[in-house]
């Protein structure tokens, strides 16, 4: 057995924990921007799951154009923090949005440059997800109504919005949502390998 045997299961372990806080995170700051329910059950879980920390960053975090700063704030803590544990691990290289990213090999600033790649990537995606949700649930159960669906439709809506009044219903059909869906992975190809290269130098 080589010595990657043991260090690339734990090296998924380390990213799928992160990645899943890391989400939490950044759905509460989303939510938070967006003014969502916060009542929705799925609202209530993200914030009791993200407070403990949150409570002790905003101690010196304030917010910022009334957003919630300590949010980012403490994304950006755990993705460094999860690209340094990978790096302790020999890990040389990561990918960031099917973008390698040589951890392995940058300073620490690069890291950090790299860390805010991963943010971006994750911001996008995650209306990137909810929009694909959105298609989903109107082809399967248009007008049903719980918790998760509530809360994907007040994600989409600052997306869809400006593109349905341009671009209203064709013949029965609402290509707003594939338009939104095309536009968020098209900004991830052009952002992300910019950041990426960024932190490579």
């Amino acid at each position: 057995m080589g010595s990657n045997y043991f260090t690339s299961p734990l090296a998924f372990i380390i990213t799928t924990l992160f990645d899943l806080y890391i989400l939490l995170v950044m759905l509460r700051f989303i939510l938070q921007m967006l003014r969502a329910d916060f009542y929705n059950t799925v609202s209530q879980f993200i914030v009791k799951m993200t407070t403990p920390p949150l409570t002790v960053l905003r101690r010196f975090v304030p917010s910022m154009l009334g957003q919630d700063s300590a949010s980012i704030v403490l994304c950006l803590i755990i993705i460094y923090a999860k690209f340094i544990l990978l790096r302790f691990l020999d890990i040389p290289v990561v990918a960031i949005a099917d973008v390698p990213a040589p951890i392995g090999l940058v300073s620490y600033v690069g890291l950090i440059i790299y860390s805010i790649a991963d943010l971006v990537s994750l911001f996008i995606s995650v209306f990137l997800v909810a929009s694909i949700i959105q298609v989903v649930i109107s082809w399967i159960s248009p007008g049903q109504n719980n918790p998760v669906i509530s809360l994907v439709s007040t994600i989409t809506a600052p997306i869809l919005s400006p593109i349905q009044k341009r671009l209203p219903p064709m013949g029965g059909f609402d290509f707003s949502t594939m338009v939104a869906i095309l536009g968020l992975m098209v900004s991830k190809m052009l952002i992300i390998p910019i950041i990426i290269r960024l932190g490579s130098f």
